[in-house]
């Protein structure tokens, strides 16, 4: 059969008929789909799971496309009515989830013929029927239907602010010193003698790294952690009652407990246990980094008394440069982003056994980039690079699935959408690029399944983390590195430098396993305890995480983005870290090897969310995973 990719139109007035016509399609098709699951009693249990699953499919598509094209179009009013379909669309899964006609097509069903993906596929679904409120009487459902709503309003509001919070600032042209000449003479001073800075990661991220002038560090780090302030700051209290309200509503302690249920980590009080193992593995070695941050900061600033988020990735640069001998204005110059681009799909296709073909086609966006994947002449699936920052676009990086693969019906689609320079990359860009493309394997990969539920990276979401995590170990590697670097005579970057560079990462690892604590303990604390300043009360968690502090009175959870879709579960980084340390071992013969990569593929990507997340570990490590990787990780900081 021969799969057709999405047909992005060409044309403005293209866009505007797709992004209402598409998914009113697919609403119509869930609708006659939901008529016959309660119309045709004599449907057996399989084919009202085919009939589900048809249903999931349509919703998939329709989610997705909206969803990517809400966060990426360059035309207002296209995101606009796009963010409106996601509402729809997930207010009418919502809705499903509660009826109960529907409810009782499944809850009844005779399972004794069923297979095993079957079973599966069951399973899960009267799990979601009973976590949404069915088994409510008349009036709690109801509020439970509103709840649900608000929470999916409220959480797009958060997230289009964030995107379109865009902050700048002006300094001093002397406030650029330190900085790389390219990004200089990108920047040139006004009439006034000042240049503009943004928060846009093209800025943001080397001024971080590079600004000697602390004044200029801490005026684009405070804008920047303003992001949505003041708009978010009633969207996100009024976001934690309405979750800890549903919780309460569905039998829940908490929304912590809820999220959890059906993630690996079993229950919200395992979060706080898992937090404290992780202030227990890196307290030593933080202990032990921080004093020479601090000492650092006060050979330029005398009187300091704090190192704060504002100083600590420009104070380790400049360790790293003068104890490690790691430049990373010299280390940038071997990282040309169309390089990077190439080599990332060089590299991942040859792991992988896949191709990645490039696709002349219509997309959102002229930066956009489309690509098939191929093995064996066969194509697998489309991805789509949006790399660049421009105004309205999402400001962060991450994979956004597009449609979810079914094995003879549906090719998997994702996109990446990141904010890279169109120049040189720092190499955390490059191990950025990596992650993120682990998430776009994964999706592709995972995407021959037989249900959408199980489709792309369908897994536990304290997993999902895992294979992009992994997959960042390969920017760390010399001979992968060397294969595609060049600094501006040709020259791949040189074993040594990277051997430097790995001895030097190991210097603040502690503390920025300390920096993602304070983001779990903030994720998990405001849910759970709902305090009365956010502000106040997020400046104490990440003051107490790390002796790194928060610049004071501003108001990060306001940009904090993933308080949407992660939740209280923000742990979930370090939990998939441990995991993805360990699975490291499986590679003991190197990062190329065809035969750990082929295990990996199809014990781990390929799976999708067919089985279990502990139980793809451990067919690939062939045994349970276990914390110890990541302790000897830390230790070596």
């Amino acid at each position: 059969m021969s799969l057709e990719s999405l047909p992005f139109p060409s044309d403005a007035a293209g866009w505007v008929a797709f992004v209402d016509e598409r998914p009113a399609a697919r609403i119509a098709r869930v609708s006659e789909i939901d008529g016959r699951l309660k119309a045709e009693s004599a449907l057996t249990t399989a084919e009202r799971l085919e009939l589900w699953n048809d249903a999931d499919i349509a919703l998939s598509e329709a989610l997705s496309e909206s969803y990517v094209l809400s966060e990426a179009h360059p035309d207002p009013s296209v995101r606009d009515r796009a963010e409106e379909q996601v509402q729809t669309v997930e207010s009418l899964s919502a809705v499903r989830l509660l009826d109960r006609d529907l409810w009782s097509a499944f809850a009844d069903a005779e399972t004794t013929d069923l297979d095993d993906d079957q079973a599966r596929l069951l399973a899960h679904l009267l799990r979601d029927f009973r976590r949404s409120g069915v088994e409510l009487d008349d009036a709690d459902r109801e509020r439970a239907r509103q709840l649900a709503d608000r929470d999916t309003e409220l959480s797009l509001a958060f997230s289009r602010n964030i995107r379109d919070g865009r902050r700048e600032i002006t300094v001093p042209a002397e406030g650029l010193a330190g900085m790389p000449q390219d990004f200089i003479d990108a920047h040139p001073a006004d009439e006034h003698g000042r240049v503009t800075l943004s928060t846009d990661y093209p800025d943001l991220m080397p001024v971080r790294d590079y600004a000697h002038d602390r004044a200029t560090r801490v005026a684009l780090v405070s804008a920047y952690n303003d992001l949505a302030w003041p708009e978010n700051d009633a969207i996100l209290a009024e976001l934690l009652d309405v979750r800890a309200e549903r919780a309460r509503l569905l039998g829940y302690p908490d929304w912590a407990d809820y999220e959890t249920e059906t993630r690996m980590i079993g229950s919200g009080s395992a979060i706080p246990t898992f937090l404290s193992r992780l202030d227990d593995a890196s307290r030593p070695a933080a202990e032990a980094e921080y004093p020479l941050l601090l000492e650092r900061l006060r050979r330029d600033v005398p009187d300091a008394d704090v190192v704060s988020i504002a100083d600590f990735w420009y104070l380790l640069g400049a360790i790293k440069r003068e104890q490690y001998d790691v430049d990373a204005q010299l280390v940038r110059s071997y990282f040309p982003f169309e390089r990077v681009v190439a080599g990332v799909l060089d590299v991942i296709g040859r792991l992988l056994d896949v191709e990645y073909v490039p696709v002349d086609a219509p997309a959102w966006h002229d930066d956009v980039q489309s690509f098939d994947v191929i093995r064996g002449g066969e194509r697998l699936g489309r991805i789509h690079l949006d790399l660049h920052p421009r105004e309205g676009k999402f400001s962060h990086a991450a994979c956004f699935p597009l449609a979810p693969g079914v094995t003879g019906r549906v090719l998997p689609e994702a996109a990446l959408l990141c904010n890279f320079s169109r120049g040189l990359l720092e190499h955390d860009e490059v191990v950025t690029f990596f992650h993120e493309f682990g998430h776009l394997v994964h999706d592709i990969l995972g995407g021959r399944q037989r249900f959408a539920r199980f489709s792309g990276v369908a897994t536990e979401w304290d997993f999902v983390e895992a294979p992009s995590q992994l997959l960042e170990e390969w920017a760390w590697d010399a001979g992968v590195l060397a294969s595609f670097s060049g600094n501006a005579e040709g020259e791949p970057i040189p074993a040594d430098l990277v051997a430097r560079m790995r001895t030097a990462d190991a210097f603040g690892r502690a503390l920025e396993v300390r920096r993602q604590l304070g983001h779990g303990n903030v994720s998990y604390h405001l849910h759970v305890d709902r305090p009365a300043d956010l502000q106040a009360e997020t400046e104490r968690l990440y003051a107490a995480a790390s002796p790194v502090q928060p610049l004071p009175g501003l108001h990060s959870y306001a940009g904090f983005g993933h308080l949407t879709g992660y939740g209280a579960c923000y742990y979930t980084y370090q939990w998939s870290l441990v995991i993805a340390r360990d699975l490291l071992s499986g590679f003991g013969d190197g990062l190329m090897d065809a035969a750990a990569a082929d295990r990996y593929r199809t014990e781990v990507l390929e799976r999708g969310g067919s089985r279990d997340a502990r139980d793809l570990v451990e067919a690939f490590l062939g045994r349970p995973s276990s914390f110890d990787a990541y302790r000897e990780w830390l230790a070596g900081a």
